[in-house]
């Protein structure tokens, strides 16, 4: 990725959901650690004369309370939004937005429409079914690109007022 970046390419950078599975210590890094490969790659994004922009880790389907979809990766958010704060990054944050859009549409459909929980039988692939709470489905894809991309007009609705 490094050798391909090119002068002002964008470059979104979003990390989180192995970064923090402590019970994995083949991929698990601490968030101070984390911090520091953020820094590192906003640092190299720039040295090509790239655009960085951090995101937060889109959530998984859980924890669920009350309705209520809440954050599922501890203080990896908190540190994204730290290292933009610090660097002056650009940052979409994705964590917000998607417990939001998926506390919105609700446990069962989320469940059942944008994660891949598959119903065994229906997949050949998966014949026996599929209990995924991580990783999305077709149409749960295109939810979470949805809010990014209405994450980048945010940013450059905001780029542009700022320049007035």
């Amino acid at each position: 990725v490094y050798r391909s970046r090119q002068k002002n390419d964008l470059v979104l950078m979003q990390f989180g959901h192995n970064d923090a599975a402590e019970n994995k210590p083949e991929r698990y890094t601490n968030v101070t650690a984390y911090k520091e490969y953020l820094r590192l790659y906003v640092l190299q994004t720039r040295e090509k004369g790239a655009i960085p922009i951090l995101l937060t880790p889109v959530n998984r389907n859980y924890p669920w309370k009350d309705g209520k979809l809440s954050n599922v990766h501890g203080e990896y958010p908190q540190a994204v939004r730290d290292v933009a704060k610090e660097l002056n990054v650009q940052l979409i944050d994705l964590t917000e937005l998607s417990v939001a859009a998926f506390t919105a549409k609700g446990q069962d459909y989320v469940t059942d429409h944008y994660f891949m929980n598959l119903p065994a039988g229906k997949y050949a692939a998966y014949p026996e079914g599929l209990k995924d709470n991580t990783h999305f489905q077709p149409e749960g894809a295109t939810a979470v690109a949805q809010l990014v991309f209405q994450g980048l007009q945010d940013l450059k609705a905001s780029t542009a007022v700022g320049r007035k």
